[in-house]
């Protein structure tokens, strides 16, 4: 099911387009498409099937439901999908979430922020499957940038950047700022508020 995201595109996709993309036969083309219809993602008519914008998103969280690995679930996902992926595991943890939210003056964009308990994560969602030191050491200065900005413009805020990304590893930080691989994001998230002395925090008073 997890090589079966591919096949997931907005439109109408009949079994033999969907088998094409996912290189699957068309007999199991067509038992994933009926077992997707069965959980409410698209619609069928004849021998169409009809996906929308965020549908492959909604297979995703399914999947992640049943147990399949998050790395492996998130490899499978465009970096629109990543994102809503993890304003997705956010949501599913009381947090108040904002995507691709836009400052002005200078104007940046924030992939995901999620509020809770008076304390905002700035994340910037990286869809790497690669990457280098200096590669990750350049993506959490903006970050921590946007992360300025945003408290400036937000009067008490207290705000946590961070960077999640698709890459197989462990947490690591970056001049205090945390760089999660999207497998142990869910996890992160539980331990952050335990652990804010740890993590690289920006203040509306700095």
């Amino acid at each position: 099911m997890i090589t079966g995201l591919r096949g997931i595109i907005p439109g109408w996709v009949s079994i033999q387009d969907f088998a094409a993309v996912t290189k699957f036969d068309d007999n199991l083309s067509k038992d994933i498409l009926e077992e997707l219809m069965s959980l409410g993602i698209g619609k069928r008519q004849g021998q169409q099937y009809l996906f929308e914008e965020g549908d492959r998103l909604k297979t995703a969280i399914e999947l992640l439901k049943h147990g399949n690995p998050t790395d492996q679930v998130s490899e499978a996902l465009n970096w629109k999908d990543f994102e809503g992926m993890v304003a997705e595991i956010l949501s599913s943890k009381d947090f108040a979430v904002i995507k691709n939210l836009t400052l002005t003056k200078p104007r940046m964009e924030i992939d995901v922020v999620g509020m809770r308990l008076g304390v905002a994560m700035l994340i910037d969602c990286k869809h790497w499957k690669r990457y280098s030191r200096s590669a990750l050491a350049t993506a959490v200065a903006k970050q921590v940038k946007r992360t300025m900005h945003y408290v400036s413009k937000t009067s008490g805020a207290i705000a946590v950047p961070a960077i999640v990304t698709l890459y197989k590893d462990s947490v690591s930080f970056i001049d205090g700022v945390p760089v999660v691989p999207v497998f142990q994001f869910s996890s992160f998230v539980d331990e952050l508020y335990g652990n804010l002395d740890n993590v690289r925090t920006i203040e509306t008073s700095q």
